[in-house]
């Protein structure tokens, strides 16, 4: 069994700063791209921005400048710093990571897993 669990949403105003955190943990063999999404109200899920184990990163437009994805491949988790904030970031925040488990004699996958999601809020 493979579990992410994100940290560090909330509440902050406009032109304020937020980190969030996905760690990763349960029979893991390797972490491939790993990745933060967003939804939300009325909208269809976003990419935020994404990192593959070798460190290479791409961003939504909307975000470039102001957010950055890191990863700890060491603890298995995935950060993204938020500065700058909009009211238009506000959204239910997703991780997602490609993941080869382990079975106990082998690999199997990659398989999709995806966090619960929190919530940031962007206040104007």
């Amino acid at each position: 069994q493979v579990q992410l669990v994100e940290s560090g949403g909330g509440l902050v105003q406009a032109g304020g700063s937020l980190r969030l955190s996905c760690a990763v943990s349960g029979s893991i063999f390797s972490i491939n791209a790993m990745g933060w999404y967003r939804q939300a109200p009325g909208k269809q899920r976003e990419l935020v921005a994404a990192i593959t184990s070798g460190g290479s990163t791409n961003y939504a437009d909307s975000v470039k400048g102001r957010f950055t994805i890191s990863r700890d491949n060491a603890k298995n988790t995935v950060y993204l710093q938020m500065n700058s904030l909009k009211p238009e970031d506000t959204a239910v925040y997703y991780c997602n990571a490609d993941i080869l488990t382990w079975t106990g004699w082998s690999r199997s996958g990659p398989y999709d897993y995806w966090g619960q999601g929190t919530q940031v809020t962007v206040s104007s």
